[in-house]
């Protein structure tokens, strides 16, 4: 088992998380204690899942909440950039990180079910 933080979904996360930080601080005061604080956590919980998954023998339903994280990761950003919080560059930036992420957990979970 590789440590956490040497995962390249790991790495990718936290890279999306540290853009979150940095992009919630631009919101308005409207935003930014609601939907900036809501996806802060929810990138925190899913990177949390990251490492609950490495760790557990029984990885699929854990992946899984990671997914489900990530889903909300995403239902958020496009409420943001409807709200015009993000611009189209941020809104690239993020969608790629968070495509990444996606297709990473993917192959993890494929790769976890029994054989």
């Amino acid at each position: 088992m590789a440590l956490y933080y040497h995962l390249p979904i790991y790495k990718t996360s936290y890279d999306l998380l540290l853009v979150i930080f940095l992009m919630t601080k631009d919101f308005s005061r409207e935003y930014k204690y609601t939907i900036g604080e809501d996806l802060k956590k929810v990138t925190t919980e899913m990177i949390l899942n990251i490492y609950r998954a490495n760790s557990a023998e029984a990885k699929k339903d854990i992946i899984q909440k990671a997914r489900e994280n990530l889903e909300v990761i995403r239902l958020y950003i496009r409420l943001l950039r409807d709200l015009k919080q993000i611009g189209t560059k941020k809104l690239i930036q993020i969608n790629e990180l968070i495509e990444s992420v996606s297709k990473q957990t993917a192959g993890w979970q494929n790769s976890s079910k029994p054989r």
